[in-house]
């Protein structure tokens, strides 16, 4: 099952997401910027999202847990999320990577195509991907 993450979600995500602050989750939940995926009551793994240039959506985290990698849960989560934005008017949505990183493989897969990049001072080459939601 995937949904949009709700409050009750944030001592799951708070534990297991690095990246960003409770008080970021705490704002991004209740705005629907976060879905998240259970099989069988077992969390599996969460997708959050903001909008870049505030009109594209833009993915900012897939994860899915490790014992869950390999299963096609990814490739399902970003599909439910892609149907999602569809619904809601997007035409096209984004992400990025690490050049150093296998998710660029990933992406690719499942139709994503570079569209630019980024090299901050010692840090690997960030890759950005576009997918076009109209085909």
């Amino acid at each position: 099952m995937i949904r949009y993450a709700d409050i009750q979600d944030l001592p799951v995500l708070k534990e297991n997401d690095k990246h960003i602050s409770e008080a970021e989750l705490r704002n991004i939940i209740p705005a629907k910027r976060v879905f998240v995926m259970h099989k069988d009551d077992n969390f599996i793994g969460w997708l959050r999202f903001g909008l870049f240039w505030d009109n594209i959506p833009f993915m900012n985290m897939l994860y899915i847990l490790d014992r869950y990698r390999g299963k096609g849960y990814g490739t399902e989560l970003v599909s439910f999320w892609e149907n999602e934005m569809a619904k809601e008017g997007y035409t096209r949505v984004l992400t990025s990577t690490q050049s150093n990183e296998q998710s660029q493989f990933f992406y690719r897969k499942i139709g994503y195509t570079e569209c630019g990049a980024l090299l901050l001072p010692k840090e690997p080459l960030e890759m950005f991907f576009i997918k076009d939601l109209t085909q």
